[in-house]
Formats: C-alpha cells, sequence, structure tokens
C-alpha cells in the first residue's frame, strides 16, 4: 500500500501544485522513487496484458499518464542534489542512479510494450491523429528504438549491464567535481592580495570565507569554466595565477576525487553501449536524434570556424602581449593573464570599464526592471513575489507568473546565490510540467551561483553574470510558456541541440535600449547608466570573439573527441588525449584554455551534454538569425513576443523544432548573422 503521509504519494494541494517543501525530509526521497517506480512499472504491465489490439488509447496514453509519482520525486530530488545538497541527498543519488537506469531500461526495452508501439506506428497514416498525437507516436517509436529495444535478449542484457555502469560513474563524476571545486578554493589571508576587486566582491569573499569558519580571511570559490570572473579585475599576477591553477587542478589530483579514471571508463562503456546498438561512436548514436543527424555534420560546422577564431584569437593575444610589454614588469602573456589584460585593452581602445558598471546592476533592479520588464513587454506577463510560499532553501524567492488580464502561467523560483552545497554554473530546473493530458500547471526555479554579499549589502552583478541571468531566464520562460497535450512535450523537453536557441535569444534584451535604461541604475545614487558606458560596449561587441569562440570550441570539439571512439578504443592518458583533440583542432594556445577540462567538464560528463556541447553554437545559428528578424520588425514588442511565444516557445516539444523554426522565420535560418557577431567572416 502506498505511504500516503509521504508528501510526494499525492500532487501538492499547494498554489500549481508547488511541491510542499516544508513538509519534505531527507528520509522521504527514497521510499518515494522505490513506489514510484514499482507504480509505473504496473502500469506498463496493464498496457501490455491488454488483449486487445493496441490503440492510441489504450497504448500512448496510459504511457503518459504512468510514472506521475516518480515524476514528483525525481525533480525536487535532482533538483535538490544539484542545488542544495547534503550527505544523505550525496549517498542516496549513488545508490539510486542504477536503480532508475534500470527502470528506465525496464520499460525501454519491453518487448510487448514495443511492440505495441511498432504495431501503430505501421498504420500511422489510418490513425486519424492530430498532429501532436502523431509526433508523440513518432517520437516514441524513435527513442525507443535507439534506446535498443529491437535487441535480441542477450544484447538486452548487456545493455542494462553498461546503462547501470554508467549512472553510477557519472554520479560519482559529479560527487567527486563538488567536492574538488570547494577543495580547491583560493583562500587569501591579506585582504591587500584582492587589489582590483570591487568593495561588495571583497565583502562577499569575506562571507564566504567565514561562512566555512576561515575567519579574518576571504575565499575565492570556483565556478564550473576554466576561466574566473576575478581574473579581470585582481592586479596581483601572482594571485591571479593561483586561481587559474586551482581552476585547471580539479579531479587530477589524485585521491578520491581523481576523475581521469571516470573519464576514461565513462567514454569507453558509451562508445561499446553505441557499438552494440548499431553506431560507430557515442556521437553517432546521439546525434542520431538531433537536428545535427549526423557527428559530421557537427565536424563540417566547427572546423569551418575554429581556424577563423584561432587566428583571431592570436591577433588578440599580440595585442595584449604588445599591452605587457609596455608595462612596469614586461613578461609573457598567460592564461591567467588574458582576461585582466583585456580589461586593461577594452578600457584603452574604446574606453570600456566593465568593472565600472558594476554599481549599475544591483540584482533586484536586474530581475525587476530589466528581466521581468522585458517579459512583460514582449509577452504580456507579469510576477509578483509570493512570501508565503515556501522554497527548498531560505535563499530561494517564489514569484507567481499571470497574464495581463490574471490568468495564471506558473511559479518562478529563483535560487541566486551560491553555496559549498550547490553545484557550479548556472540551471533551468522544472519542477511540475504543464502538460493538458494530466491537467498540471508549471513551476521552474532558475540556479545561479552570484556570490552573496553580507546582510544588508546589495547584490551587484558583473556584465557576465546579467548576461547569464538573461540567459538562464530564456529557459525559465520556455519551461513557463509552454503549452502541450501530452507530459513528453511539456516545456524544453525539446531537442538538446536545439534547447539553447529560446535562452540565448533572451540574452538581446540585456542591452536593448528600452530595457537597459529601465534597470542600469547606481544603485547609491540613482544616476542611469551613462550612455556613453553603453555605446562604447557596443562599440567592443566583437573585442575578444577570438578568444571566446576559441574557448567554447575548444570545450566541444573535446567533447567530440571523447565521443568520437569507437569501441575498443583504449586511451591511457587523459592529458595526452586531450592535447592531442585541441592540436588537431588548431586550439592548442596554452594562453586560450578550453573552456571545460576533461575532468571537470561537468556538461559532458555528467549533465546529459555529452556529445552535445556542440548545441550552443549550432543553437546560435538560430539565435543570431532570429535576432536579426527582432531588430528587423521593431524588437520590443507585443507583437513581436506573440509570435515568438505562439510559434516557438508555446510549442515545447510538440514538433519538429526546425519545422517550428522555419514557422516563425518563413525560411531556414542563415549562419552570416552568426559570422558577423563572431567576427568570423571571411
Amino acid at each position: 500500500m502506498p505511504d500516503t503521509s509521504n508528501p510526494f504519494s499525492a500532487p501538492s494541494t499547494l498554489p500549481y501544485q508547488l511541491p510542499p517543501f516544508a513538509d519534505i525530509v531527507d528520509d522521504h526521497f527514497r521510499p518515494a522513487f522505490l513506489q514510484g517506480m514499482a507504480e509505473q512499472l504496473a502500469e506498463v504491465r496493464t498496457i501490455t496484458a491488454n488483449i486487445d489490439a493496441p490503440t492510441f488509447a489504450n497504448t500512448l496514453l496510459p504511457l503518459e499518464r504512468s510514472g506521475q509519482l516518480l515524476d514528483r520525486v525525481s525533480s525536487v530530488f535532482f533538483n535538490k542534489s544539484s542545488a542544495d545538497s547534503s550527505p544523505a541527498t550525496t549517498e542516496l543519488e549513488e545508490e539510486i542512479a542504477p536503480l532508475l537506469a534500470a527502470h528506465s531500461d525496464a520499460i525501454r526495452l519491453d518487448a510487448d510494450l514495443y511492440a505495441r508501439i511498432d504495431a501503430l506506428y505501421t498504420r500511422i497514416d489510418e490513425l486519424g491523429l492530430d498532429d501532436e498525437s502523431r509526433y508523440l507516436l513518432e517520437r516514441y517509436r524513435t527513442e525507443f528504438t535507439l534506446a535498443g529495444a529491437g535487441l535480441n535478449n542477450a544484447d538486452k542484457d548487456l545493455l542494462r549491464g553498461l546503462n547501470s555502469a554508467l549512472s553510477t560513474l557519472t554520479t560519482r563524476f559529479e560527487k567527486n567535481l563538488l567536492a574538488d571545486t570547494n577543495e580547491l578554493a583560493v583562500v587569501i589571508d591579506d585582504v591587500a592580495e584582492l587589489d582590483g576587486l570591487a568593495p561588495d566582491e571583497i565583502s562577499a569573499a569575506a562571507e564566504a570565507a567565514w561562512d566555512r569558519g576561515l575567519e579574518g580571511c576571504y575565499l575565492l570559490t570556483l565556478v564550473l569554466p576554466t576561466g574566473h570572473p576575478a581574473l579581470a579585475s585582481l592586479t596581483r599576477r601572482d594571485v591571479r595565477e593561483r586561481l587559474m591553477r586551482a581552476s585547471r587542478s580539479r579531479g587530477i589530483r589524485g585521491g578520491h576525487h581523481d576523475n581521469r579514471q571516470l573519464v576514461r571508463d565513462i567514454s569507453r562503456l558509451r562508445a561499446e553501449r553505441a557499438s552494440l546498438l548499431g553506431f560507430e561512436s557515442h556521437a553517432a548514436f546521439v546525434t542520431a536524434d538531433q537536428t545535427a543527424r549526423l557527428p559530421e555534420n557537427v565536424a563540417a560546422m566547427m572546423e569551418s570556424l575554429a581556424p577563423a577564431a584561432a587566428r583571431n584569437a592570436r591577433r588578440e593575444q599580440a595585442d595584449l602581449q604588445s599591452l605587457a610589454d609596455e608595462g612596469e614588469s614586461p613578461h609573457v602573456v598567460e592564461s591567467w593573464d588574458w582576461a585582466y589584460l583585456t580589461e586593461q585593452l577594452r578600457t584603452k581602445r574604446f574606453a570600456v570599464d566593465t568593472a565600472a558598471m558594476r554599481p549599475f546592476l544591483e540584482a533586484e533592479r536586474v530581475l525587476a526592471d530589466g528581466i521581468f520588464f522585458a517579459a512583460e513587454r514582449l509577452y504580456g506577463i507579469r510576477f509578483t513575489e509570493r512570501a508565503d510560499l515556501v522554497a527548498y532553501h531560505p535563499d530561494v524567492r517564489v514569484f507567481e507568473v499571470t497574464e495581463g488580464d490574471g490568468v495564471p502561467v506558473g511559479l518562478y523560483l529563483l535560487d541566486l546565490y551560491t553555496r559549498d552545497t550547490k553545484r557550479g554554473g548556472a540551471w533551468m530546473n522544472p519542477l511540475i510540467s504543464q502538460n493538458a493530458l494530466l491537467d498540471q500547471p508549471t513551476v521552474v526555479v532558475n540556479n545561479l551561483n552570484v556570490p552573496k554579499p553580507p546582510r544588508g549589502q546589495p547584490t551587484l552583478l558583473s556584465f557576465d553574470e546579467v548576461t547569464t541571468f538573461f540567459h538562464e531566464f530564456g529557459h525559465a520562460l520556455h519551461g513557463l510558456l509552454a503549452r502541450v497535450t501530452y507530459p513528453r512535450f511539456a516545456g524544453t523537453n525539446v531537442f538538446r541541440d536545439f534547447v539553447e536557441f529560446p535562452s540565448q535569444v533572451n540574452e538581446m534584451w540585456m542591452l536593448w535600449p528600452e530595457v537597459l535604461s529601465n534597470y542600469a541604475v547606481h544603485h547609491e545614487t540613482g544616476e542611469r547608466m551613462p550612455q556613453n558606458l553603453v555605446d562604447n560596449l557596443l562599440r567592443s561587441a566583437s573585442f575578444n570573439e577570438g578568444f571566446l569562440t576559441s574557448e567554447y570550441l575548444a570545450a566541444a570539439m573535446l567533447d567530440q573527441a571523447w565521443h568520437r571512439i569507437s569501441a575498443g578504443t583504449v586511451v591511457d592518458d587523459v592529458a595526452a588525449f586531450e592535447a592531442e583533440a585541441l592540436t588537431s583542432a588548431g586550439l592548442d594556445n596554452p594562453a586560450v584554455p578550453t573552456r571545460y577540462s576533461s575532468t571537470y567538464f561537468a556538461h559532458t560528463f555528467s549533465g546529459g551534454y555529452d556529445a552535445g556541447y556542440y548545441s550552443y553554437i549550432w543553437s546560435e545559428v538560430l539565435d543570431a538569425d532570429a535576432v536579426e528578424w527582432f531588430t528587423e520588425n521593431g524588437g520590443l514588442s507585443r507583437e513581436n513576443g506573440d509570435r515568438f511565444r505562439a510559434l516557438l516557445l508555446g510549442v515545447g516539444g510538440s514538433k519538429d523544432p526546425l519545422e517550428a523554426y522555419r514557422n516563425f522565420r518563413g525560411r531556414d535560418a542563415r549562419i552570416e548573422p552568426l559570422l558577423a557577431r563572431r567576427g568570423l567572416e571571411s
């Protein structure tokens, strides 16, 4: 019998079915997972036991309705394990990962269920399905086939073992990375070593140290990418070097948190699984069900961009070297110098000082008068804070989202600040996903990693943090505004190499004049950000793009290299493999390190972007083309927003994304706007 005392046993009665976080304790997760898996397997057995001929109504509809308890507990648990982990959640995640992998296999490798889906697919033109239902059947047939449903029993047993092992290894990778990231945070004893940081940044470093019991010290916690925001400001070259070396040391120091063997094992097992499923490589397996279709298409695009990016980076490096040679202590430009010298050169060449922007980028104004303001102008939606609703951590805020006429849209949760229990980076998670079949509303959460200032002091954001904020809110909008029939298509459940498109488009509003002038206000004086700062920033739009494109492409091509190995390939040395991959791509410049090295590449070894990190620039082709459309059609208007919402955000995953884009744009995207944006025109 279900345990009705468990908060996950039934849908929440709170507004928008917000999970009852005040009632949830760690002990609730494990039994809910076990019960949820058992319930869904029983629901699937009911489908396959049906002696009637398969129909859409007796096969796909009950399959879509299945697993509701498991969905409820999974969404809450995996958000918590990423954003507010504990020893209990870490231990449970390692235990539950192989169980969930086995559970997924039990459904997707079920021969009787696959036979019913396949039988329906062979008669798809006779079923009289509406477009969304037809697409649902097509997606199930494709996904089950790619998952191995057509394999013989012996091969299915091998596949189950590989999936189980991979779920354990990827979970361990993330656990190791979080622990090593925390251990490698740079402790500063003398505030003089933080020269160049703004007062609020120094206060946040002191607060971070105090939280760890390091009174009188300052702590620079690491971010997920190789680079660190403080590298652009710290005047002490030795401190910058310490910070860069700490960042690049993650996962390679030996001991319990070393990820090198995990990288080798994960890539090897993925290659073996791909071979079992009939693919030459894991990259081929992944792209077969993405818009890219083939890894060769991914390679062709990136290889066409890499030479120009590397060439631009070398030109930028020569300029930085000239600047370093003119200084009091001439030195060879190293990776820890790049961001600092770039800011000096940007200021010299364009009179741009991104550090001078911080006082104008107070988080509350950015949120209310920037991010929410742009969304209201575009889509007519409104945001009201609900202090009466409790989230999973005291720092998390809850906002109700409604249409202009008060019709409910959903809830938006914001978890802004970094903490030792939160993994690095920034992301969006759905907690409840809208769909008509189950009559579910929408609850989404944005997680960022902004250093928390001492109580009573404002949270001032860097230019890059504001960009990230707008980006992640684009994912939130996708989740909030999608309106679909089936849970399978809810929110951001789209192809992985399309999912970044709406979020990248949302970045454009950060510097849109009407939006920027509304939020970029000095937190003390109320003065608007000087127009010359903005104009100079816009003039420098393609400045440093050689570096930015190169460090991104290096990571994307490294991801592809690990996942284009064939079964049986043995990688003895992670560092040597990485070096060879970057050299082959022409992106082996030591001053321009890859955005992520293998041992802390969470996207690809634990974050679901395996063989898919190319997605950002692949989606950026659509993004840059869409930005051109907005610019040509009047920009920030309800008419434009309503079109984007109806034809792209609103469809969720319920149709082919490239078809959806053609419906919006009237044609396929052109690559020229991307090349112009990144300074890569020939």
